[in-house]
């Protein structure tokens, strides 16, 4: 029988893991309109970041790219990284082991 959560539900903010404590890492990040979460970096990690809802800039590294509704983005997480919503925003982070 799969897990499975409604996404909404969440509550925890502005990040929920999905599935806590199992791998891939799943995390729900709800951001206000001109919220940013400071640079860091997952090391050993890939990411995909898939925006729900609203627009997102991501800043990886040293160049920053618009993501809008429905947007998906694949990146490496060794590099800094700081998302920051232009508006209102929700997305999926899948954060998997590097092989």
């Amino acid at each position: 029988m799969p897990t499975k959560h409604h996404l909404p539900d969440l509550e925890t903010e502005p990040h929920a893991e999905v599935f806590p404590g199992e791998e891939p890492k799943t995390v729900r990040l709800s951001l206000d309109a001109g919220e940013q979460v400071p640079k860091h970096s997952h090391p050993d990690r890939k990411i995909v970041c898939y925006v729900i809802s609203g627009t997102v800039e991501l800043t990886l590294g040293e160049s920053t790219h618009g993501l809008d509704t429905g947007d998906i983005a694949r990146f490496d997480g060794d590099q800094d990284i700081s998302p920051r919503a232009v508006t209102d925003a929700t997305v999926l982070l899948v954060l998997a082991p590097r092989d």
